[in-house]
């Protein structure tokens, strides 16, 4: 069985150690889509500026807002469904140990085979003009896309 490669991002309280996962992503090139953002866990009073400004805005708990512990049990469900997958990011300095944490003590599952870093600088004026919207299902997307342009 081929290893299907599944693409990260988040977004966080603040670009810092002491950061607090609010949503993650996690992107197929077959469709496959994972997305939640978490009513607990972090606070805006937590948040930088940027973080405030452009991320908050974003967000629709409303649709998408779970508990941490349910996020939790949808993520190791969507991963174990999935087969075996690699996980790529553009930044997975940032977003790797958001991913473990949210997976909590029962860790990875088995079906997590891997994880690499992509660099998407240097793909093309459809890619390089895009900002980033700093939503983690887009950037999520933005990232696969990119990463199919490597190819």
């Amino acid at each position: 069985m081929a290893v299907k490669a599944l693409y990260l991002d988040t977004e966080f309280t603040q670009l810092s150690i002491d950061r607090e996962l609010i949503s993650l992503a996690l992107v197929a090139a077959d469709g496959a889509e994972f997305y939640v953002e978490l009513l607990d866990g972090w606070s805006a009073d937590a948040c930088s500026d940027f973080t405030r400004e452009i991320v908050l805005p974003q967000l629709d708990l409303q649709r998408f807002g779970v508990s941490r512990q349910e996020a939790t049990i949808q993520l190791q469900t969507f991963l174990q469904l999935q087969g075996p997958v690699e996980i790529v990011g553009d930044a997975l300095r940032w977003d790797w140990p958001l991913l473990l944490d949210l997976l909590g003590a029962s860790g990875l599952p088995d079906t997590v085979v891997g994880c690499r870093e992509v660099g998407l600088s240097g793909l093309g004026d459809d890619l390089d003009s895009e900002e980033p919207p700093h939503h983690a299902l887009l950037d999520a997307r933005l990232i696969c896309r990119g990463a199919s342009q490597l190819k």
